[in-house]
């Protein structure tokens, strides 16, 4: 009987996961970036050419933005076993307060309008995740019931400010945020800058696990990700230079708002992985009772992360507002569920105590990639919906087995 179960641990895959394990390669992470590479090249036959063009290149990373600046702020509160549901309706909500600051406050144009506004979008956004956050962990009322009050409460207080008009136009200032990008040269010094960093800390890392006797990858394979990261930034930025402006030779370059997302993503990082908020969410999310035997301040912390994707909330309803020069009533419909996919996609469990801020960027592309390329193909609204509504449900199912395994 021993024998008989222990025989389908001798297999390829667990050989396979066995390799992996020794090496400290995510399994997961590799699987999530074949699948896009896939998506990819699917699309990229299908569409004729057309996918992979740098004009569109541009377009999906802009989109892609929101989506995954949220979903960096998602991955903490469903590590944390909570949810948000009001995210779509909250971004709404600071878009048009942040048009209205500048439109009916402000002198539109002015000097310091584009700016003030944007603060009192953080602000607000901020305050208002935190109060979410205040109301679960003071009175224990599930994230579900609280933040699905949100859903609907945010969005009914964006029409009370407006009466349900569109707010347009905006500050031209302003709309850099959404439509601007950055130029070739300093693409390339970004560019550059990223690898830089990516490089020190591989290395780091690899010489602090030394010092405290933990196990290192192969130098080999630390070389090939570095190597594998270095041509991936290069192929991203003369992606991007290769779109250019309209009668011109000149390159776009890196959008803002992916500029905007590379920054809040490598702060979200060091957040998850380096702080004691970090920790202490992770900790929570993993056993909360244990969490707070050990003297976590667990409101504290279900507060802070309610209040961290609120001010990430207003980082995309500038994003969105300052692309459209407008910011109507209507928008982030939906955007909640597209953020909670990618997270789960990107590898966070329901559960809570599992995910990664670079699982929850790849699950963004992954989820943002499918939607653009049936675009492109012509498939219409509703098919797309229930595409990717299979795509979430094969995630979480995913998920389960996996955490199964795990056990």
């Amino acid at each position: 009987m021993d024998e008989v179960a222990t025989k389908p641990r001798d297999g390829l895959g667990h050989r396979l996961r066995t390799a992996a394990s020794a090496s400290q390669i995510d399994t997961r992470l590799l699987a999530m970036l074949g699948a896009v590479a896939a998506i990819w090249i699917f699309f990229q036959i299908a569409s004729g050419g057309i996918f992979l063009s740098p004009r569109n290149i541009y377009n999906l990373s802009v989109q892609t933005s929101v989506t995954a600046i949220l979903a960096t702020g998602m991955v903490l509160i469903i590590v944390s076993r909570n949810i948000d549901l009001s995210v779509g309706s909250l971004l709404a909500f600071l878009g048009i307060l942040g048009g209205f600051v500048q439109t009916e406050l402000l002198p539109l144009e002015g000097t310091h309008s584009w700016w003030i506004s944007m603060v009192v979008m953080v602000a607000v956004g901020c305050a208002a995740g935190g109060a979410q956050g205040w109301l679960i962990a003071r009175f224990a009322i599930p994230a579900f019931v609280v933040t699905l009050g949100g859903l609907m409460f945010w969005r009914g207080a964006g029409w009370l400010f407006t009466k349900g008009r569109t707010v347009t136009p905006l500050d031209s200032t302003y709309s850099v945020v959404g439509g601007g990008s950055i130029g070739e040269t300093w693409s390339w010094i970004v560019g550059l800058i990223g690898f830089g960093a990516i490089t020190a800390i591989t290395l780091w890392n690899r010489r602090r696990r030394k010092a405290l006797d933990f196990g290192v990858k192969p130098m080999a394979l630390d070389v090939a990700i570095i190597a594998a990261a270095g041509v991936l930034i290069a192929a991203f930025v003369m992606t991007m230079n290769a779109y250019t402006f309209p009668r011109s030779e000149a390159g776009r370059g890196i959008p803002v708002p992916v500029l905007i997302l590379i920054v809040v993503a490598c702060v979200m990082i060091y957040v998850a992985n380096m702080t004691r908020f970090g920790r202490y969410i992770y900790g929570y999310g993993g056993n909360p009772e244990a969490a707070q035997l050990a003297g976590v301040n667990t409101r504290r912390v279900v507060i802070a992360s309610f209040a961290l994707i609120g001010g990430l909330t207003a980082l995309g309803a500038m994003i969105s507002t300052a692309r459209l020069n407008a910011a109507p009533l209507s928008i982030g419909q939906l955007l909640e569920l597209q953020v909670i996919a990618a997270a789960v996609i990107g590898g966070t469990s329901l559960s809570g105590g599992v995910g990664t801020i670079v699982g929850a960027l790849i699950g963004a592309v992954l989820m943002q990639s499918l939607q653009n390329g049936m675009v492109l193909l012509g498939v219409q609204s509703a098919p797309q919906q229930m595409i990717m509504a299979g795509v979430l449900i094969f995630a979480v199912w995913f998920d389960v087995i996996y955490q199964k395994r795990r056990v």
